[in-house]
């Protein structure tokens, strides 16, 4: 299709054009982007004219970090997210129960214990909505899985099972399992569920790539975890029937290093549409449990650290083979420890390489960032480490960041202090852990407050807010680079693959906390219009 957007208001992100008024279309890519003038002065085939009458124009929008996968799964499974009691999870599980059929897995995901207290939920809350299929329901922060009875009896867990590597069985006064697994202790679980069929990934698939284009999102860099090649499989199949919805960006697992090494793949192989990333590697876990691995104790605590969730020594050795076969490491560090100990891993990488590396060689990057040392930040810049962060965790965790890290959330999702560092920005959401509406992360970084306004006018550690052209940046060029995609998308300009989003709304002459009221209008994929 060859289309002649005339009359709009684009936004390019283009530094040597950064705004427009008309583009021109052919099939695909981006022909010329100008003036109203120097667009109505080109002639193509066919050509369909639409005037926008002033409608605000984005690139088409990336998100950096999401689980595309799992969060097609958890829209089609129980749906407890930040549930506001344990009952109401219970509610929900017992009326799932009725429709399934007896000793099927129930699963679901989106649990807070922050919610109700701080207080972990146990096994018996379950057992009170059935006793006849195993439950296993994984927290919003993807780092805590809680299950019943006959879920703890089907994995073998008991008093005498001892906590793997990196993982925690919470356990009560007696010593009992209470029904609540931390980080790789959930493999102690998951390995019984039986895996979703390839059709029915695809399914989720599709059902979560239609609902992030109607949002705006065009592009996503996929971070599912465990089950990793299978969702590749799935990708490829829908890719090779024409059925993908957007772009994707596949991270690969660390477990597979080995395998993908042996392939020859590297960072980059892939087309447009679906390409490799890097390999995922994980060194922590998550603020809500308090998994995520920190340099001082938690507040209120004199040994609760963290978990670590491999060795330092294991961790070097990975990014070490990772970068010397090409491939990127995209590293997943929460706590100020994890993160420090991620830079030293890619600094040593670094230093063995056998030729220096030119900037942007490889991608490497830290996934969340969430609290760095003070003395880390710069390092970013530094080692040409990309920090990809979501910006809507710090409005949704600065509760909990108070009052685990206490004074030093001064520290804690440092998106400016980042930025002016000189460090690569890539923004995202963690999807199914938050909402996938770019929109959304943009009115968190750019406010830092939630959505009723909280913590007040200013916002949580207001010195970390960013500008709304860093916002947008973040959404499209930066999580482009962070890819490997900057040649393709993440700015409108001539050459450049047809990805663009109509808003209603010019972001950059809104007040902030108007954000959250722009509505999507259109959006194109490929040249292609797509249903919003």
């Amino acid at each position: 299709m060859n289309i002649q957007i005339t009359n709009a208001n684009i936004y390019t992100v283009d530094p040597l054009q950064p705004r427009a008024s008309a583009m021109a279309i052919a099939n695909n890519r981006i022909v010329a982007v100008g003036s109203n003038a120097e667009i109505n002065a080109i002639h193509l085939p066919d050509m369909q004219t639409l005037d926008l009458n002033g409608a605000f124009v984005l690139p088409g929008m990336i998100d950096a970090h999401l689980h595309l996968l799992w969060t097609g799964l958890a829209m089609m499974r129980v749906f407890i997210h930040e549930a506001p009691t344990v009952a109401s999870v219970a509610d929900s599980v017992r009326e799932k129960a009725a429709q399934t059929p007896r000793g099927q897995w129930i699963q679901g995901h989106g649990w807070m214990q922050v919610a109700w207290g701080g207080k972990f939920p146990t096994a018996a809350d379950l057992d009170a909505a059935t006793r006849d299929h195993p439950v296993a329901l994984s927290a919003k922060s993807g780092h805590a899985l809680w299950v019943n009875t006959l879920a703890l009896q089907l994995s073998g867990i008991t008093a005498q099972t001892a906590d793997p590597d990196g993982g925690e069985i919470v356990r009560d006064g007696t010593g009992q399992p209470t029904g609540v697994l931390l980080e790789n202790a959930m493999g102690l679980v998951a390995r019984h569920i039986p895996a979703p069929s390839i059709e029915l990934e695809e399914q989720a698939t599709l059902l979560a790539m239609s609902a992030m284009n109607r949002l705006g999102v065009t592009s996503v860099h996929c971070m599912d975890g465990g089950g990793g090649i299978q969702s590749f499989k799935a990708y490829q199949r829908l890719r090779e029937q024409g059925k993908l919805l957007l772009r994707i960006v596949k991270q690969l697992p660390a477990d597979d290093l080995d395998a993908v090494v042996k392939a020859g793949i590297r960072s980059g192989f892939g087309d447009a549409w679906l390409r490799i990333g890097g390999v995922k590697i994980f060194v922590d876990g998550a603020l809500g449990p308090r998994t995520a691995a920190m340099l001082a104790p938690y507040e209120g605590t004199t040994d609760v650290f963290g978990i670590s969730t491999i060795e330092r020594e294991t961790l070097f050795e990975t990014v070490i083979k990772a970068n010397s076969n090409g491939l990127a490491a995209v590293v997943h560090a929460i706590g100020d420890r994890a993160n420090h100990d991620v830079l030293d891993a890619f600094e040593v990488s670094r230093n063995a390489q056998p030729t220096p590396l030119a900037p942007g060689q490889l991608r490497n990057r830290i996934e969340h960032a969430q609290i760095l040392h003070p003395d880390d930040i710069a390092r970013f810049a530094g080692l040409d480490v990309i920090a990809s962060v979501q910006p809507i965790h710090a409005t949704s965790d600065m509760v909990m960041a108070d009052q685990h890290w206490g004074k030093r959330s001064a520290n804690a999702y440092a998106i400016r202090a980042l930025r002016d560092s000189g460090a690569h920005l890539a923004f995202g959401s963690d999807a199914p852990v938050e909402s996938f509406d770019p929109l959304v992360g943009m009115h968190a970084a750019v406010t830092r407050r939630r959505a009723d306004g909280t913590p007040g006018p200013a916002g949580w550690y207001p010195e970390q807010r960013v500008s709304i052209d860093d916002a947008i940046r973040g959404y499209t060029l930066g999580a482009a680079y962070a890819g490997g995609m900057e040649r393709e998308v993440g700015s409108l300009e001539a050459g450049k693959l047809a990805d663009l989003v109509v808003l209603s709304h010019d972001l950059t002459a809104i007040p902030g906390e108007e954000l959250l009221n722009v509505k999507v209008q259109r959006v194109m994929i490929d040249g292609q219009w797509r249903e919003v």
